[in-house]
């Protein structure tokens, strides 16, 4: 395991040796709650990277705006150069709602625009947590909204040995699994693509491609590559590929979905025809045999986030999985 490595010019100076004494030892001490104050330029971020350093835990940065969250990350970025510090905000450039106005039947769909940069930024934070202790996510109010189940995020890995064997078409299978595709021209991200024995996968959370050498269905090497050059920037003997999307799901879960989201449309519609709303009744359940028509046709659907409870059959009024739960648990080893 890594460890953090604070990188500064400067030592701690003034107050701020007596804040990072009495925060560490709050932390040491279970205390959940604690509170630095100090004036604009005072080193608060210096003291909390000292902080950082000394308790040596993963960390979430919760900043109250995008601007804000970015100026964060450069700094936390510039501190711990050799830990993986990731971005987490709102990937929408622009957000319209669906919206339906029963007096004039008019229903406007679900309009979004998402940034293809801060997507691959987000799921670097999550395979990062993932695989290390040494993180440090920055984060806006995204941290808690919904995401999916973090158990199934973890476990829809593929992962490769060097020597060990894995069947190629099982394995290119499974990477469709979780969302690869495959192209054999272009290795964009989240795609991968097949030349003999050789298999290069480009994850969308990762800067460089990745590339397994089979011999036969044994691993014989893997190496991490420039996508650009092709040029060889590290060997490695173990490999994880985490998937391209947080919401994972299989033909099981689609099944069972589908039984529950059915279920729940029948509850409603009654209810609006009890209150002789005719119109509603009719537009909701267009929309919803389209949406499980989609699902069962193809596993997917525009606005699947609203069928997340159904996905993994979880009670009425539970919370959603956010950001918070895909970080370790605390342990008495820290």
């Amino acid at each position: 395991m890594t460890d953090f490595q604070l990188v500064s010019n400067f030592d701690p100076m003034g107050d701020q040796p007596t804040a990072i004494a009495g925060l560490v030892d709050g932390l040491n001490n279970g205390l959940a709650e604690q509170v630095l104050l100090g004036a604009t330029g005072t080193g608060k971020t210096f003291t909390i990277a000292n902080v950082i350093q000394q308790t040596q835990r993963p960390t979430l940065i919760l900043a109250h705006n995008k601007t804000l969250a970015a100026q964060l990350y450069a700094e936390f970025k510039s501190f711990f150069p050799h830990n993986a510090v990731s971005y987490f905000v709102s990937y929408y450039d622009y957000y319209q709602p669906e919206a339906y106005i029963p007096r004039t039947d008019t229903y406007i769909e679900k309009t979004t625009e998402v940034n293809a940069e801060i997507e691959r930024m987000r799921l670097a934070a999550t395979q990062a947590l993932a695989t290390r202790r040494d993180v440090i996510v920055i984060a806006s109010v995204s941290a808690i909204y919904s995401l999916g189940n973090p158990v199934k995020y973890h476990q829809a890995h593929v992962q490769f040995c060097v020597g060990e064997v894995a069947r190629r078409d099982k394995t290119l299978r499974r990477l469709v699994d979780i969302y690869y595709e495959r192209n054999d021209f272009d290795l964009a991200y989240n795609t991968f693509r097949v030349k003999g024995s050789v298999l290069e996968i480009r994850p969308s959370y990762a800067d460089n491609a990745y590339r397994i050498e089979f011999w036969g269905d044994e691993v014989e090497r893997i190496t991490e590559i420039d996508p650009t050059t092709g040029e060889v920037v590290a060997n490695l003997e173990v490999l994880m590929i985490h998937p391209a999307r947080h919401f994972v799901t299989n033909e099981e879960d689609v099944e069972t979905a589908v039984t529950l989201i059915e279920a729940e449309l029948e509850e409603r519609l009654d209810a609006l025809h009890r209150d002789d709303k005719l119109l509603e009744a009719y537009r909701l359940e267009q929309r919803t045999r389209y949406d499980i028509e989609m699902l069962r046709e193809v596993g997917y659907c525009q606005g699947s986030e609203n069928y997340t409870r159904h996905f993994y059959n979880r009670p009425q009024g539970a919370p959603p999985w956010t950001l918070l739960d895909y970080f370790p648990t605390i342990s008495s080893s820290w």
